[in-house]
């Protein structure tokens, strides 16, 4: 889920709509977690303050020729991937512009070409309609480049004119008809756009997968997921054993071959998470606690007896210093190491992409994918979920630890139930 965050200088009716729509699911792709008002007295704050999003100040009347600079002193600290500009009544100068990573995106209540630019802003914008005498206008959703309102247009809303309008008649109207119905859609609908995905590309079924990794802020993560594509594959669970994790079948009383469907996924020993997807986690488990390695443990074993597909083994374990992941496959045996690096982590996972059922499945290649990793562990754990696909996905933990790496928060989702 991406960060967003809102300048306002008034009363936040925009802001308002955004956070309804992050209310009710319409924004679900990015959350707001920042608003800064360029006015003290603007009542946006107090909307900010009512939905538990922090807000502040950097006032332009205060601030002078460093305004600009303050405010990306701020935005800094939240580091957000979209900036909405709700009601923000400053033109961001070009040096602004090259400075800020993010996407900034403004609302004018007008269908651009028409009535914008420099100069044309809150009623004048409306006067400017009625005095031209024009039929139509409405309200542009676009982004913002060195040109004011000249940057791509990312979506349009028309609103009829009455003859009996006013200019505060009018501006109300094009808030309750098109601002407030086309801005919540068009951040949610940038936010998918530009998310970055935990597959770079779009894969059907990577079978069983290990991330590993840290959050933004330092704390140390774990996800892993399943897939199936058979009824014993799909009939599996997900269940928490204390700090461990285990499979259970829906239905236990199935005939059938469980050896390598059935293992506990994730084990303590010491201060080593160990995480694999099959019953090499004892092996690698019996290892640590004897005084052995991570990696001598696996030399010991190899792929699954599962001809013709022979399914690779994929481990990791994580430590005080980093994290190593490995994949025991028919063509060799591979480790990796790696330190924390706060916002990144490292994907391995079992199968490349094929799920036709006449042909062998082909082992992932390659090093482990880097990945973003980021503080919202619900945002992360949703994304994952999502792209493993509702056809094939089974079951999916991810865990993040504290600062202290003693204490967690963690979810589990399960497409089956007991």
């Amino acid at each position: 889920m991406l960060k967003i965050s809102v300048l306002v200088s008034g009363g936040g009716t925009n802001l308002q709509a955004l956070i309804n729509a992050q209310a009710s699911g319409v924004l679900k792709s990015g959350r707001i977690v920042q608003v800064i008002s360029s006015n003290p007295g603007a009542y946006a704050l107090e909307r900010a303050r009512l939905a538990n999003i922090p807000a502040e100040v950097v006032s332009f009347k205060e601030s002078g020729d460093s305004f600009e600079s303050k405010l990306l002193e701020r935005l800094n600290d939240s580091k957000p991937d979209i900036i909405v500009l709700a009601g923000f009544m400053h033109i961001l100068s070009k040096n602004f512009l090259d400075k800020c990573n993010a996407k900034i995106v403004n609302i004018h209540p007008s269908l651009i070409p028409a009535f914008c630019g420099k100069g044309f802003y809150g009623l004048k914008v409306h006067e400017a309609v009625l005095k031209a005498g024009v039929k139509v206008t409405g309200a542009t959703v676009h982004l913002v480049n060195e040109i004011p309102d000249g940057g791509e247009i990312l979506a349009q809303r028309a609103v009829k004119i009455f003859p009996d309008d006013t200019p505060e008649k009018l501006q109300l109207r094009v808030m309750r008809e098109a601002e407030w119905v086309i801005l919540p859609q068009a951040v949610e609908d940038l936010c998918k756009k530009i998310e970055p995905k935990i597959f770079p590309e779009p894969i059907k079924y990577p079978g069983r997968g290990i991330i590993t990794g840290m959050t933004e802020s330092g704390r140390v993560m774990l996800a892993y997921f399943i897939m199936g594509r058979s009824e014993s594959s799909k009939a599996r669970i997900f269940e928490r054993s204390g700090d461990e994790l285990i499979i259970k079948l829906v239905n236990p009383d199935k005939d059938f071959d469980s050896s390598l469907i059935l293992y506990s996924p994730i084990r303590l020993s010491g201060k080593n998470i160990i995480i694999t997807n099959g019953d090499q986690t004892d092996t690698i488990y019996d290892a640590l606690e004897s005084g052995g390695t991570f990696e001598s443990a696996l030399r010991t074993r190899e792929y699954e007896p599962d001809a013709p597909h022979y399914t690779p083994r994929i481990s990791a374990v994580i430590n005080e210093s980093g994290y190593k992941q490995s994949i025991l496959k028919k063509s060799g045996k591979f480790f990796f190491e790696y330190e924390f690096t706060p916002g990144k982590g490292h994907l391995i996972h079992t199968y490349n992409h094929d799920v036709t059922r006449d042909k062998v499945l082909p082992s992932f290649t390659g090093e482990p994918r880097e990945v973003k990793i980021c503080d919202d562990m619900n945002s992360f754990a949703d994304s994952l979920w999502q792209e493993l696909g509702e056809d094939y996905r089974v079951a999916l933990y991810v865990r993040y630890y504290d600062s202290d790496s003693t204490r967690y928060t963690d979810k589990l989702f399960n497409t089956k139930s007991l």
